[in-house]
C-alpha cells in the first residue's frame, strides 16, 4: 500500500528544504519523525505536517480498502521538494549609497509518498550480516588506506615520513644523550 501527501507553498527555498527532506527518505516513518521533530531546520516543522498528513492517508486508504495496516511498517519511499513561485512576491531592501536591493520570497512544494511495500536491496550491496560477521571485515580494511586525488598524495607522504621519525626518534634520544655526556666529559 502506497500513500502520498503533498505541501504546496510552503515559506522557504527549496534549497533548504531539500536539505531536510534528503535526511528522511528511505527511513522508517518513525525514525523520520524523529528526526523531524529535533531537527534545527526551519522547513522541519512543515514537513513534519506533511508526514503526518501521509501517514493519516496511508490509513484512509487502507480502511477504504479494508485492509489493517500498521503505522510503523510504513517507510519513506520518495520525498522531493520543488520550487515554488517568486513572482508578485518581491520586496525592495534598502542598499547603500541611495540604492535598492530586491529581496525574492521564495516558496516551495514538498511532496512525500509512504509505502508498507519491503525495502528494495540495492544491487551492489551485501545483504545484511550479522554483527559478529561485519567485525572481521571492519578490521580486514586497513587503516591506512590511501585515499585518492591530488591533494591526499601530500599526505600520504608525510604519514610515512612521520612514522619513520617516530622510529628513528625512539633510537635517537639515547644516542643524543650520550654524545651530549662525552661532549661534556671533553670539556
Amino acid at each position: 500500500m502506497e500513500a502520498t501527501a503533498s505541501a504546496r507553498y510552503l515559506r522557504g527555498s527549496a534549497q533548504k528544504a531539500r536539505l531536510v527532506v534528503d535526511m528522511i527518505r528511505g527511513k522508517d516513518v518513525n525514525q523520520a519523525l524523529a528526526i523531524l521533530r529535533f531537527s534545527k531546520k526551519r522547513a522541519a516543522d512543515q514537513i513534519e505536517k506533511c508526514m503526518r498528513s501521509a501517514i493519516a492517508n496511508a490509513n484512509e486508504a487502507a480502511e477504504k480498502a479494508n485492509v489493517s495496516i500498521d503505522p510503523d511498517d510504513l517507510w519513506v519511499r520518495t520525498a522531493f521538494v520543488d520550487r515554488g513561485p517568486t513572482k508578485n512576491r518581491r520586496r525592495v531592501r534598502p542598499a547603500p549609497q541611495g540604492r535598492a536591493y530586491r529581496e525574492q520570497r521564495h516558496f516551495c512544494h514538498v511532496t512525500i509518498s509512504l509505502s508498507n511495500d519491503a525495502k528494495p536491496v540495492a544491487k551492489g550491496s551485501k545483504p545484511e550480516a550479522s554483527a559478529e560477521e561485519a567485525k572481521p571485515a571492519k578490521l580486514a580494511a586497513s587503516p591506512r588506506r590511501k585515499r585518492g586525488g591530488a591533494a591526499a598524495a601530500p599526505r600520504a607522504k608525510r604519514a610515512t615520513t612521520k612514522k619513520k621519525e617516530e622510529t628513528d626518534n625512539v633510537e635517537k634520544p639515547a644516542i643524543k644523550k650520550a654524545s651530549k655526556k662525552k661532549a661534556k666529559t671533553e670539556e
